[in-house]
Order: C-alpha cells, then structure tokens, then sequence
C-alpha cells in the first residue's frame, strides 16, 4: 500500500490508511536491514518501544520471523524505558510485557536484550543509567530507532520540558502520561510516579528514527510536532532536526495536518464536492457567519479566492452547502416504512446508548425491530467494590428465599478473600471477570428496557479477542467474525449500526469495528447487503462537513437517552476508564456533543433543534 506523502510538514510524514499496512511498511523496512545486516555478519541494533502502537509491528515481525525465516539471532536491542520501580516479572512491566509480545516469538539471545531495569536500589538508578548508555556505545549505537508518541508529545518518557540534550535518567511522570496510563493499572492512583527513559539526545543519535502514530486522539500532538517549529514542550518535535527521521501515521493521526484540515492552503487543489463542503463550511465557522451570509470578501481574506473564482460567487457557494447540509437531518432514520429488522453493534455494553441512544430511542417509536449486539462483556471496567456489592446481593439473596446456599458461600469466600489481597492492577480472578460480566450485562438490558428494547432483541456476543482479563487484547479470531456473520445471515438486518470513533484508549472499538467490516465484505460476497451507519461516542464528534445524517432530537428524547446511560451503574460518578483528559461522567459528554452539534447546525442556519446525533456511511476502501 503506497502512503500518502504530507507535503506541508516540517520532517518526512507518511500516511497510510490503517495502522496495519503502517506497521507491515516499518517491518518491511526493519526485516530488510536485518537481512543485510546478516549477510555481512554484522549485528543490528534496534531501538524498541512499549504500548499499544508498536503491537501490529511486532506482530508482524514475529510472523516474518515464523513464516519467512526472518533471522534475530544477530539483533540487539535496547527499550527505551521502563517504570520505576517495577518489578521484573510484574504484569506492568515492560520488561515482561516485551517477552511476553516479541522476544518469547522470536530467535533473539537473551544477552542481547537491553531494558532499563526498574528493580535498582533508587542511590543505584543514575550509575544504571550510566551503564545503559554505555552499552549503547558498545554495540555500535542504534540502526533503527522505533518510537510511539504521548499526548504531552513526550518520546520515550521525555515529558514537556526535557531538554535536546537529556540523556537516560529517571524521570518524574506528567500527570497526563499517568492518566493515559490509568487503564494499564486499573486506576491512576496505582500507576508508578517515576520511570527510567532514554533521554532525548540518545533517541537523536539513532541513525534512523521512525515514530509510528494511530488514532484520532494522537491527532492533535502529532500536528504540532511536525508542523510547529521544535520546543521543549513537544519533545517529539525535536526529531524535525535528525537526518534520518520519518513519521508514520495512519488517516486517524493525521486528521488534524494541514493536508486535510486546509489542503487549499498547502497548493492547488480539485474543488470535488466534498471539499467545497468542507472549505465552506470551515470558513462560516472561522468567521462566525451562517452559510447564506457569507460574502466574496470573506473568501478572498481567507485563501480561498480559487474557490470563488471557479464556484462562486459566495451566494451561490453559500446556497449549495446550506442545501447539501439541510438534506443530512432525517427525521426518519430507518425511513417511513415500519417494521424493518435494525442491527446495533456496541464494542462495550453501553456504547450503543452513549453514543446513540436517541436515534435507537426513535427507531423503536417509528415501529422498527431493533435489536442491540453487545460485543465484549466490558467486564475489566468494574470496580472491585461492585463485584463485592453485587457477591453479598447474591448471598443474601439466596439466603432469604432459602436457595443454593453453601455454594453461594463458597463463591463470595473466594471472591472476598482474592480482593482483600489483591495488588494494585493485578489481573482479576475467573470468579471475578464472571461477576463483573454479568454486572455489565444485566445493566445493559436495563438501559435497553430503557430505550424500548426488550431482553430477547440483545446479543451479548462475548468476542474471543477481549476474553484477556487485562488491558491488552488479542488479535480478531476468525470465529469472532464467523459469529458475525451467522448474526446478519439470522437476523437479515435492514441497517447496522457501527462504532467508528477509533480513539477510544482501549482499542476495543478499532478492532470491533474490523470484525464487522470484514464481515460485512463476506456477506456481501454473497449477496447480503445492508447500509452500514457509523457513529461516534465519548471521545469524539464526526466533523460537521462530513455528517451525512443528523437526527433530531427533543428535549424529552434526550432525557430518556440519559436516563439509559444512568442505568449503566457501574460506570456512572466516576468510570474505570473515562479515557482522555475530559473528567466530565458519560452522560455529561454525550449530552454536550449532542446539543453542540444541533447548535452548529443552528449556527449555519439550518433549522434549530434542541440536540442532534450525528452519522456517517461506512464507505469500503
């Protein structure tokens, strides 16, 4: 897959349209110089990095590595970070999370495997870091320097403010770094304050350094670092000054580049439709105008005199989005014909009425069927208190009405004891996941209840790739998208309804979203076909050139979605993962990206409503 070059960036930018072929493309480039490498019997020396970035990557080196005999008995390594203190063998460490996602795969000796080591006594951390560097230098330094990228913009570990010449020492974590961490841990209280991290000056002596970013969350500090001039604040943005340095994006990440957010102002440009919607429509926002009040003027001061020249006047342009805008609210999501079978899926049991709660709530008043598939059992987002709750429920329970007592007993004995000693993000127990699962699910079928939806319309698929018990997640089974199948070949849906928000801190909704998608593929092959609707949720809005549908909703619609949302107790005050830096609850976000949605459209002016939900098609590449 050839990637789209950013032409307005400060240092080489590639962009591919999924993190996959981004990550085949790295392993490309890595397994070729592994390969030279060994034919001249000289070792290579490789930068490595942790999280959920470099997973496809590594992923795919272990399948080079399997498959086409890829060679890693002369690689030598060396992390860039680790928490501090941690454990070698602790579930969060890096160290462990490195074998345990590459080096177990691969045939790569042990002695040539390079991690700061978070066990070190704290007077011992700074000779550590000493003889870390050194080793560095011993082997020659660093062929290919593998990095991902925080929020804060840091590399490694080098939060905002660490300086170009810092070199591998112990750093204090920013609180924003710990909060992105918080999922890792179950909770930000228990991530480590400190960490071990190459410093900024030994990432830049990397004879090439590549920097891979995904999702629409990292959006935003990955336009600053390629597109501003270097500070200390974006520590990536120091890489515009290494010689070799590339980043590597997927569409997500770099939704915010000059390329897509203003391509008219990168150079000349084919005004296709789309575009002149987006263009328009940036410009109304920009100058606070409503789209038929927009004058020649505004375009001319705003770099967008071709547009004028070629598609105006403004009047006309102002007409033709207003009409193209005023076509995407639909009153009647399913359309005027009742009784049409509507598939929802929700990658956790409540993202369905999160992120569109008032158009399921519309679907049922209009007559249609619609059922709710529930992919995963979202069950690592309880807390343990719930699980404790809902234990002694049940024992009281059967105790009152005289059931299964002594094995109900036994179970809350287990449960008890296991959380009473249970270590900060120690993975939960086989009794506890179950408990936790079914808290998610009996309050998923509340919230349904809540939309109209009664319990024989649900699906609680219970996808093999989330059954980890952990943060970290499986690659898709095959029979995750068999089970699929088998529900659109059952149910014959005349929609579906899809998560497309990639940014959720999980990846949980990316990768349901490719089970579906490739789903839908099979199903079509075989001439089952369906409109695939994709919304977004918690984290992020569709951009207001780009909704093709928008459904009104009331005031009193509204309330009922929040109270549906407010069903969903175990993630109501306070969520395990709220993901990013809003601490607004669920509900809050939701009602808030509704009505500001319906307050754009009242800006354009378009017909005022109280609150809109917005979609868009699910187009195949």
């Amino acid at each position: 897959m050839n990637p789209t070059v950013a032409p307005s960036t400060r240092m080489p930018t590639l962009i591919f349209p999924t993190s996959t072929d981004a990550a085949r493309h790295v392993a490309t480039l890595m397994a070729k110089m592994i390969r030279e490498n060994n034919a001249s019997g000289v070792p290579t020396v490789l930068g490595l990095a942790t999280g959920s970035t470099p997973v496809g990557l590594y992923r795919e080196l272990i399948r080079m590595h399997k498959e086409e005999n890829l060679d890693f008995s002369r690689v030598v390594t060396f992390n860039l970070d680790e928490y501090f203190p941690m454990p070698k063998d602790d579930s969060h460490s890096y160290n462990r999370w490195m074998q345990e996602t590459l080096f177990s795969h691969i045939n790569i000796k042990p002695e040539n495997v390079h991690i700061p080591d978070g066990t070190v006594k704290p007077g011992a951390v700074a000779d550590h870091c000493e003889r870390y560097e050194e080793a560095i230098r011993k082997a020659g330094g660093i062929d290919i320097q593998i990095l991902g990228i925080g929020r804060t913009g840091h590399i490694g570990f080098n939060e905002p403010g660490s300086p170009k010449t810092a070199r591998t020492r112990l750093v204090t974590l920013d609180p924003v770094t710990k909060r992105d961490a918080a999922s890792g841990f179950f909770g930000e209280e228990n991530v480590p304050q400190q960490a071990i991290t190459m410093g900024t000056a030994t990432i830049l002596e990397a004879r090439k350094v590549i920097l891979m970013a995904f999702g629409e969350h990292k959006a935003p500090t990955v336009q600053k670092a390629v597109e501003n001039p270097p500070s200390e604040s974006i520590a990536a943005s120091f890489l515009q000054e290494h010689s070799d340095s590339t980043f590597i994006l997927d569409a997500a990440a770099a939704s915010d580049l000059t390329l897509y957010r203003r391509p008219w102002e990168i150079g000349p440009v084919v005004w296709k439709p789309e575009l002149i919607r987006q263009a328009v429509i940036w410009l109304s926002l920009k100058v606070h105008k409503g789209l038929l009040k927009l004058s020649d003027n505004d375009f001319r001061e705003h770099h967008l005199y071709e547009l004028l020249r070629e598609h105006g006047p403004a009047e006309n342009l102002g007409y033709r989005v207003f009409q193209d805008r005023f076509q995407t609210i639909i009153n009647h999501p399913a359309g005027n014909d009742p009784k049409r079978t509507i598939l929802v899926f929700s990658p956790h049991p409540d993202d369905d009425v999160i992120s569109m709660g008032g158009t399921i709530i519309r679907l049922v008043e209009q007559g249609h069927k619609v059922h709710i598939a529930y992919m995963t059992n979202g069950n690592i987002a309880v807390f343990d208190h719930d699980a404790l709750r809902f234990t002694d429920f049940v024992e009281s329970f059967h105790r009152i009405f005289q059931l299964d007592q002594q094995n109900t007993s036994e179970v809350k004995k287990r449960v008890t004891e296991f959380l009473k000693n249970k270590k900060p993000g120690q993975p939960d127990t086989d009794d506890v996941l179950k408990i936790k699962a079914l808290i998610r699910e009996t309050e998923a079928r509340a919230a349904a209840l809540a939309c109209g939806i009664p319990p024989e319309q649900l699906e609680f698929m219970d996808l093999r790739f989330y059954r980890t018990g952990t943060i970290a997640k499986n690659p898709i089974h095959p029979q995750d998208i068999t089970d699929i199948v088998n529900l659109f070949e059952r149910l014959k849906p005349y929609q579906i309804y899809v998560a497309g928000e990639l940014s959720d801190p999980h990846g949980t909704h990316r990768l349901c979203a490719e089970a579906i998608y490739e789903a839908v593929r099979r199903v079509r092959a075989k001439k089952q076909d369906f409109d695939v609707w994709l919304y977004r949720g918690a984290w992020e809005e569709w951009e207001p050139h780009q909704i093709e549908m928008a459904v009104p909703l009331s005031s009193d619609v509204l309330d009922r979605k929040k109270e549906a949302i407010f069903r969903h107790q175990s993630q109501k005050d306070r969520a395990m993962f709220p993901g990013s830096a809003d601490k607004r609850e669920f509900w809050q976000r939701a009602e808030w990206r509704n009505t500001q949605t319906a307050q754009l459209y009242d800006q354009f002016g378009l017909p005022e409503y109280y609150a809109m939900e917005a979609f868009v098609r699910w187009k195949d590449a």
